[in-house]
């Protein structure tokens, strides 16, 4: 009998230890199942295609991927937040994430514009390069962190067009008195050519050209400036984009937000926008081809190829604002510093590569 009830004893307890094990096993699963809601504010109109459509495809990989624990509700330009305000709006952590391009940024930090894009700078496939295996990532965490921001590769455009303008340019003399809407480094390119940059958000820019607020805009490429209509408000398409030869889209995370989540969150956030990287440039690959034809086929749009000296004399001009851009702040100049080591190396390959094979290629 002693032994019957000894028996009986060890197998309750294991039995109560078994019971206990589950519910710790169980408490704990609902800790790790705790789930997050986020705004994602953007400078883009809702759904607007490519640079609008990347953060919603964003919000659904990260709630796939999380199993619903991350929800991302997106919301266009305007929204919550104007366009230009969504920096301030993810560092001031009244949306826990924004879409958007640095270059909008240089008023507080003139080094964010090389991480969109630089006049006669890197192409798509060398930013990211640079970004992701050159020590771009880490100088670009390094310049957002006074502001509470953790910034992620978002999407590029590819080359862009050189823009929409009512008037031939034959020579650089023709930028001059010109007012056209082009942000960055570009715009500061187009002050020194004698033109007057502007910066307006894209929903502005038809009826800002369409009456003549604007004299010329430059936007993304056939695939954007289709969907936006510029084809109606201007006569001439102007090719290649030496202002934005590879822009890069930038997913800003509010940092406190950001260490709130557990380790594999924050790895789904980071994983889901390199994904958006790559995802965004093919798909402008694929659609500008289709628009282009579109635009000439469809719509009679003119277009022409800046001229050789034109382009030429904005290089040099581009070189010297880079230069001087650089010597005014020290975070600005350690970019550029880094930025065009990498840059130089990068060109050296490129030539005897991708460059070489696409002359090789011809038509």
């Amino acid at each position: 009998m002693k032994k019957l009830i000894s028996i009986a004893l060890v197998f309750s307890a294991a039995l109560l230890s078994a019971c206990n094990s589950e519910k710790q096993e169980g408490a704990a699963k609902q800790v790790e199942q705790k789930t997050y809601s986020w705004k994602l504010v953007t400078s883009w109109p809702k759904n607007f295609p490519g640079l609008g459509t990347a953060p919603e495809r964003f919000a659904k990989i990260v709630d796939e991927m999380s199993d619903g624990r991350l929800k991302v509700k997106v919301f266009g330009a305007g929204e919550l937040v104007p366009a230009l305000q969504v920096f301030d709006a993810v560092s001031q952590g009244t949306a826990e994430m924004g879409h958007s391009g640095a270059y909008y940024w240089k008023g507080k930090t003139p080094a964010a514009q090389f991480f969109t894009s630089v006049p006669f700078g890197l192409t798509a496939q060398e930013i990211n390069g640079w970004i992701y295996h050159g020590g771009g990532l880490e100088l670009w965490q390094e310049v957002y962190a006074p502001f509470n921001v953790i910034p992620l590769a978002g999407g590029n455009t590819g080359v862009q067009m050189a823009g929409w303008f009512n008037k031939e340019i034959n020579s650089l003399d023709d930028l001059k008195g010109l007012k056209m809407r082009i942000p960055g480094l570009g715009g500061e390119v187009l002050s020194r050519a004698g033109g007057t940059p502007v910066n307006l958000p894209g929903g502005e820019l038809f009826t800002s050209l369409q009456t003549g607020a604007i004299d010329a805009t430059e936007w993304v490429g056939p695939y954007n400036d289709l969907a936006f209509g510029l084809y109606k408000a201007a006569k001439f398409y102007y090719y290649p984009g030496w202002h934005e030869p590879g822009s890069m889209m930038e997913f800003t995370v509010n940092k406190k937000a950001y260490d709130a989540l557990p380790k594999d969150l924050q790895a789904i956030v980071a994983t889901a926008a390199k994904a958006i990287n790559v995802d965004m440039l093919s798909e402008y690959t694929a659609r500008n081809n289709a628009a282009l034809t579109d635009l000439v086929e469809k719509h009679n749009v003119d277009v022409r190829k800046l001229p050789d000296d034109v382009l030429a004399e904005l290089k040099k001009l581009s070189d010297e604002v880079l230069v001087e851009v650089a010597a005014k702040d020290p975070m600005t100049k350690k970019v550029y510093d880094a930025y065009k080591a990498y840059r130089d190396k990068v060109v050296n390959y490129h030539q005897i590569s991708e460059q070489a094979y696409i002359n090789a290629r011809g038509d």
